[in-house]
């Protein structure tokens, strides 16, 4: 048995306090979550009080008169909220509840209606099956007769190629439908799909004995089939409303960076609150205010310091892309977080912080707060957007007929002075969403 001992040890530590966790939490917010938060603070903190917002909104509509394509603040009704949406019954509308009502209309056999009514509840968002879910209805000792028979219900089913277990299997269903459908486009979704989408054409047409031009003609019937044919039941995506966070705007002559909180209300400590902790007599009373007190002037020190860190990122970005604002260029120079950490005397997970989900809006358009972080290909180098913008416009330039190789490609950058290697081409080609030489070639 080991001896307890006791003893006193010197250390440093960091804690988060809850002053700087709140201010953590602001300074990663962006425009509408700060909106958010203030709205809620306001209504449980009797002290944290709003003032009014018809000055503000006065001062954003001078602003839109000196600077015409700002846009990224109030609505034109001035309430700051955008109109709400009907929300559709989803339940009466998705794929599953259409496939049971077409087959209500067979009059199938009870078990075989059961059994296809199981089967439409297990069709994914894309309008397929998966085979493992096949392997557990066999586990429920269902007899393999009916389960084929319920599969080949389900696939004869509106729209054309529900119920596919694969992408291949669902351009055949669709294809077998068809009035005109040909031989060699069911051989080659098949039998040659991936090759197909590797544009191997020659490849394709020695295997089936046909000529490049009829696989490519065999390619444009297959690529207006449906890959997805439950994907149309889908509810639509969200809409997202950006609202700029910092603008960059041209007043007086000099481009200035202006933060973009005129939807904010101005937060401030309630008077009455303040003469009654003072005059309260009641020990309780005081207390409570006492801790609303002390919350509400941590809620106004964290606004200004994320006001003040905003800007002061701003003002530096403004600084070093001072080319683009102004129009003489629209390639940025190499920037990085640490390097702009290290300028504003900063830790670097401050500037991640601050930067985040946040936008800033110039004459240019709207971006992303990180989009004017650009690391340098290289010491001294270009940024990679630079090499990226170049990039593209070789592609665009190109030849279709006789697109550029990625080497070639290589040796073009070079001769304007950007040395990069072949497989870092690629990889920027890849993250333009460009395809190889062979993908982008036309006839």
């Amino acid at each position: 048995m080991g001896l307890i001992r006791l003893g006193t040890e010197l250390r440093q530590e960091l804690k988060l306090t809850p002053q700087l966790l709140q201010s953590v939490e602001l300074l990663q917010m962006n425009s509408q979550d700060l909106l958010d938060y203030l709205n809620q603070v306001s209504e449980e903190n009797p002290l944290v009080e709003q003032t009014d917002l018809s000055e503000l909104h006065r001062a954003y509509e001078a602003l839109r008169q000196k600077v015409h394509w700002i846009n990224g603040g109030l609505p034109e009704d001035g309430h700051g909220a955008m109109p709400d949406r009907g929300a559709a019954d989803r339940e009466t509308e998705s794929l599953s509840a259409f496939l049971c009502d077409q087959l209500e209309r067979r009059r199938l056999p009870k078990p075989l209606l059961a059994l296809c009514r199981y089967l439409a509840e297990l069709v994914d968002e894309e309008g397929r099956l998966c085979q493992e879910d096949l392997d557990g209805v066999a586990d429920l000792k269902i007899p393999q007769a009916l389960v084929q028979q319920a599969l080949e219900t389900l696939q004869s089913l509106e729209p054309a190629g529900v119920g596919a277990r694969s992408l291949s299997e669902c351009l055949l269903l669709q294809l077998a439908r068809q009035a005109d459908a040909r031989p060699l486009d069911m051989e080659i979704v098949r039998r040659f799909l991936p090759d197909l989408g590797k544009k191997h054409y020659g490849l394709i047409a020695r295997e089936l004995q046909v000529t490049p031009e009829d696989v490519r003609a065999a390619e444009k019937r297959i690529a207006a089939l449906d890959p997805c044919p439950g994907r149309s039941f889908q509810p639509p995506e969200p809409t997202l409303y950006v609202r700029p966070d910092i603008f960059i705007a041209e007043l007086d002559g000099k481009l200035q960076v202006i933060l973009n909180d005129y939807y904010l209300p101005r937060v401030s400590i309630s008077q009455y609150y303040v003469r009654l902790l003072k005059e309260s007599d009641d020990p309780e009373t005081r207390a409570y205010l006492r801790e609303k007190m002390q919350q509400a002037k941590w809620l106004l020190n964290s606004l200004e310091r994320r006001g003040s860190t905003l800007r002061l990122c701003a003002e530096s970005i403004l600084e070093t892309q001072y080319a683009f604002f102004a129009g003489q260029s629209t390639e940025l120079c190499p920037m990085t977080m640490a390097a702009l950490a290290e300028q504003l005397n900063l830790h670097p997970s401050t500037i991640s912080r601050a930067t985040r989900e946040k936008y800033l809006q110039c004459r240019q358009g709207t971006y992303p707060l990180r989009y004017f972080f650009s690391r340098a290909l290289g010491e001294q180098g270009p940024s990679q957007q630079t090499v990226k913008l170049r990039l593209l416009e070789l592609i665009r330039q190109e030849d279709r007929r006789h697109p550029l190789s990625d080497q070639k490609l290589t040796e073009l950058l070079e001769q304007q002075g950007i040395r990069i290697a072949r497989r870092t081409v690629a990889k920027y080609r890849m993250e333009l969403h460009l395809g190889s030489a062979a993908a982008r070639r036309r006839e």
